[in-house]
């Protein structure tokens, strides 16, 4: 299988199946001297770590990342080399038995088919290499790319969740992490909510979506390229590759089609330092593929759950036609750990433009 690395100068190749022994990844082109600490690194990979709520898959991994390469360890204290950065996390709780009865069978919803179709096999073992387990990887990576671009900060929330929102009014992002939040949501009033909502979809067996939006702050004006080399082109690419993601937009989106060019345009007057002051953010801090300096802003909707207890039509591999009911462990709303993973994708897409552009016109962004 190809197509296992994304980034142009920030290169990240993935590795790793489901229900293998490891998966990991490969950060090749970060610059040397970018310092960090495996404890940074495993914050993130902890964030996306499953079986931390009855809201989420119970599989128990403990994701403890290993950094094999690329760096110095100084007490702790890492510093990059240059040379490629190799992390490996090892899977402890596979039960490859749940998968047993669906064998030979293909999922509705699921990827099933269309992965035997083009290859001619499949691992039916929690989906094997396109499984989301393999966004563990991603995490790490990305917690590496958020020290690339100085002053960077990227940070992502629930927005909705099946028919249930939340209160924009109410939005509070150091809510996002607290520990008696699991569903990564800013709006304090929506936890209930969505406990309520989820219990009730997780005990019928069944699942439900989510909308996640990202936010990158302190990205200097400048980074990405009018055509084929577009930042916003980029980010959507990367959001689009997680598990389960069936739409993207950036800024506005969509939105953007049901108003005029009066209410789009984000209008600008000069600051005290002479740089532009934005007055709205329409546009997600992109404009023509290029950053504004403004807050890039991404959303991304993430599809029910295709492995469900509840029975559906489908056919097997001999063309039988047949009721499909998935055992195993399964999140009834995989839009939750979806946070980190978008927040991993957004920054890598962000740190390769940053080194794209340094090594376009030299020196740094301001």
């Amino acid at each position: 299988m190809s197509h296992n690395t994304f980034g142009h100068l920030f290169r990240v190749t993935t590795w790793g199946e489901s229900h293998g022994p490891a998966l990991g990844c490969v950060v090749d082109g970060c610059p040397p001297g970018i310092r960090f600490t495996r404890e940074d690194v495993q914050r993130e990979l902890d964030r996306r770590r499953p079986g931390q709520s009855r809201f989420v898959t119970q599989r128990r991994e403990p994701d403890e990342v290993k950094i094999l390469s690329g760096v110095l360890d100084e007490d702790g204290q890492l510093i990059t080399t240059g040379t490629p950065i190799s992390m490996l996390i090892e899977n402890v709780d596979q039960r490859s038995k749940d998968y047993g009865d669906i064998a030979k069978q293909y999922r509705p919803g699921h990827a099933d088919y269309a992965y035997e179709a083009k290859y001619g096999i499949r691992d039916h073992r929690g989906g094997g290499r396109s499984s989301a387990r393999e966004t563990a990887a991603r995490v790490a990576a990305g917690a590496i790319a958020r020290r690339i671009v100085p002053g960077m900060v990227v940070r992502g929330a629930l927005v909705s969740m099946g028919e249930k929102s939340i209160d924009r009014a109410n939005w509070n992002w150091n809510f996002v992490g607290d520990a008696e939040n699991p569903f990564f949501t800013p709006d304090p009033a929506t936890v209930p909510v969505f406990a309520d909502y989820l219990d009730g979809i997780r005990k019928a067996g069944s699942s439900v979506g989510a909308v996640i939006e990202i936010v990158a702050e302190g990205v200097p004006a400048g980074l990405g390229a009018p055509i084929y080399a577009k930042l916003d082109q980029d980010i959507a690419s990367g959001l689009m590759s997680i598990n389960a993601v069936k739409g993207v937009e950036i800024g506005n989106g969509f939105e953007a089609a049901r108003i005029t060019g009066e209410q789009n345009a984000d209008e600008m007057r000069s600051g005290n330092d002479g740089k532009p002051v934005f007055l709205s953010n329409n546009a997600g801090g992109i404009l023509g593929g290029i950053s504004t300096g403004q807050d890039i802003v991404a959303r991304f909707a993430v599809k029910p759950t295709s492995s469900i207890l509840t029975p559906r039509r489908s056919i097997d591999r001999d063309g039988n036609d047949v009721d499909v009911m998935t055992k195993g462990r399964h999140d009834p709303c995989v839009g939750i750990r979806a946070v980190p993973i978008g927040e991993a994708m957004v920054a890598c897409a962000i740190a390769d433009h940053y080194l794209r552009h340094r090594g376009q016109v030299g020196g740094s962004s301001e």
